[in-house]
């Protein structure tokens, strides 16, 4: 890949790491103040309960995917970055360009889902 392209991969990445990042601590702060709001009225409180899961769900998907972007920059660094990690074959240009922290080309990602690749688990 060219270092143009890989550039423009890497600032994506970058910039969505950032964005995400931002969700994560504001997720995290709600929930410290739903934490800290006096309810008395036990609807509230079951429906604070609920934002609270729903939120540290939704964060807890946007710290894999952090992570996941966390690697794709360190493939850029390592000079790997659009190769499968599995197989070692080039990940399909519309993936990376859907999907930039793409670990797997197409046949591994199915491999990956249906459960059959041997790959350490995240």
């Amino acid at each position: 890949m060219d270092k143009k392209r890989l550039r423009a991969f890497r600032d994506k990445l970058l910039e969505r790491r950032e964005a995400l990042f931002r969700q994560v601590m504001e997720a995290e702060m709600r929930s410290r103040e739903r934490d800290m709001e006096e309810t008395q009225d036990p609807a509230d409180m079951a429906a604070n309960a609920y934002a609270k899961e729903l939120m540290v769900s939704m964060s807890d998907n946007d710290r894999r995917l952090l992570r996941l972007i966390d690697e794709a920059l360190q493939r850029i660094e390592e000079g790997e970055y659009g190769l499968c990690v599995n197989c070692g074959e080039p990940v399909q240009d519309k993936r990376l360009e859907a999907l930039p922290w793409a670990r797997y080309c197409l046949r591994c990602q199915d491999l990956y889902e249906r459960g059959l690749l041997n790959q350490e688990e995240e």
